[in-house]
Parts: structure tokens; sequence; C-alpha cells
């Protein structure tokens, strides 16, 4: 297993600036999103893919994961609405040009949310065929697309996550145990998503409470990176303290816990 920095993390870095903390750090990699100063410029990637590569290749840092959001917020144009498949679709077929030839090896997108006049389950129905039609746009291209199950989407139990990748072959996760761990979960009522990851994000967390300090929360990372060797995961593991109004994640120095996480990592790792 490999760590792996968040641009959105970084918000007031330049894309370079991050890359060369994340070399600074010992890291050397870089997964990329298009949220504040070291974002990616969403609009000009879909319409010049290959140029947005040959920009981010220049960057020098390994380049594991894309966060790409379709909309401008977790509702908009979101994949549980039947309404925007066909332009979501058209932009990730750019997406995807963009990641391969960037050599990603997977992107992750959000699964959806409750819309108006939906109860969960339709909602599931509706983002599952949203998302076999990606899945089959990604595949043939070697790219991984994954989901991150997140707090105020409909995916909000281990159960539900289960239920929809049996719907929605060739899916995977980009696991984040904080959001299960903020919504009451045990942690052993998440690991069995853990064999499903195809990306893993770090930070900690505790009930009704998505990010904190390392100290001060109740995931056990040794007994969830063991989880994850055990399950054969063998890929990146990207650490993600952020500064935002999300959750209410604005209390936490980032780069301390960021490299706390680090070394908790290296130390498990060693």
């Amino acid at each position: 297993m490999k760590l792996s920095l968040t641009t959105w993390s970084l918000r007031s870095l330049t894309l370079d600036e991050a890359a060369g903390l994340s070399r600074l750090l010992g890291i050397g990699a870089l997964d990329l999103g298009y949220f504040y100063k070291p974002g990616l410029d969403k609009e000009a990637l879909i319409a010049d893919p290959d140029g947005m590569a040959e920009r981010v290749l220049k960057l020098g840092v390994a380049l594991p994961n894309l966060y790409h959001l379709f909309g401008n917020s977790l509702s908009d144009r979101n994949l549980a609405d039947p309404r925007h498949r066909e332009q979501n679709e058209a932009d990730f077929r750019r997406v995807v040009r963009f990641a391969k030839r960037a050599g990603l090896g997977s992107v992750f997108v959000l699964p959806g949310v409750v819309n108006p006049g939906q109860d969960r389950a339709s909602a599931l129905a509706e983002s599952a065929e949203s998302l076999r039609r990606l899945v089959a746009i990604a595949a043939p291209e070697g790219i991984q697309l994954t989901i991150e199950p997140h707090v105020h989407s409909y995916l909000e139990s281990p159960t539900l996550v289960l239920e929809l990748l049996d719907r929605v072959p060739g899916l995977k996760l980009a696991l984040d145990y904080a959001h299960f761990v903020c919504l009451g979960y045990r942690q052993e009522e998440i690991d069995v998503l853990a064999p499903h990851a195809a990306h893993v994000h770090l930070r900690q967390a505790r009930m009704g409470v998505l990010q904190c300090k390392l100290s001060l929360g109740t995931i056990n990372f040794g007994a969830m990176l063991g989880t994850l060797r055990a399950a054969g995961y063998d890929g990146y593991l990207a650490i993600e303290y952020v500064h935002q109004g999300y959750m209410d994640g604005l209390h936490d120095d980032v780069l301390t816990e960021t490299v706390d996480m680090r070394d908790c990592v290296r130390e498990w790792l060693a």
C-alpha cells in the first residue's frame, strides 16, 4: 500500500505547490480534483482532455485518482437523477480520455442523493443504471470507476453499498471509513466493504463527527490497514484532511494531521 495526498486538502496552494509538498513529505503522489486553488479546471479538462493530461504529467508525482463531480454540488446532476444521464455520460467520456492519457488508475464519483419524490430504493435503482453505463465507458479504457459512499448520499449503510455493488458489475469503492463511523457504524460493520476497495481515503472520525484529530477519533487504523491487507488491497491510501464547511470540517490543522496520519501508516507498514 502507498500513500497519496489530495489536492482538495491543500486549498491555498497552487497545483505545482501541492505536488511539491507531496514530494517534500516523502509521499510523491497526488489525487486530483476540481476544488480550491490547486483544483483542475473541469470545463477545460472536458474541452481538452489531452492538453490537461500534458499539464498534470509535468507535476512529477504519481497521479492515482481523479475526483470527478458532474455538477456543482452534491445534488446538481447527481447519478440518482436520470434527467442528467446523457449529459453526464458525454462528460465522462472526456474524463476517461483524460485519465487514460495522464496515467491515472481510477476515477471516483459520488453515488447520488435522494432526490425529490424518491426514497432510498428508487434512488439506488436510478444510480445503479447510471453507474452501469459509466462502467461500460471506463472499463474498456482500463480505468477503474469507483464511488465514495458519503454522509447525505442515498448510500449511507454498508448493506446498501453491497446491494449497489451487486447491481453494478465492475464497480469498486473509494472507501472512506470516516463517513460510516460518523453515521454510527462500528468499524467491524464497515470491514465487509474492504474487499471492494479500489482506492482508500484516510482521516480520523467518531460518531457524529466526520473529521477530527487523530488522537480524538475512534477509527483503529492499524486494524483497518490489516483488514485491507487481508482483503488483498495493495493500492493507494489518500490522506484526506480538509478545511471546508461540509460537515464542519473547519477545526483541524490539515498539515499537522496529514503528517500524523502519514507517520501512523508508515509505522504500521514498516
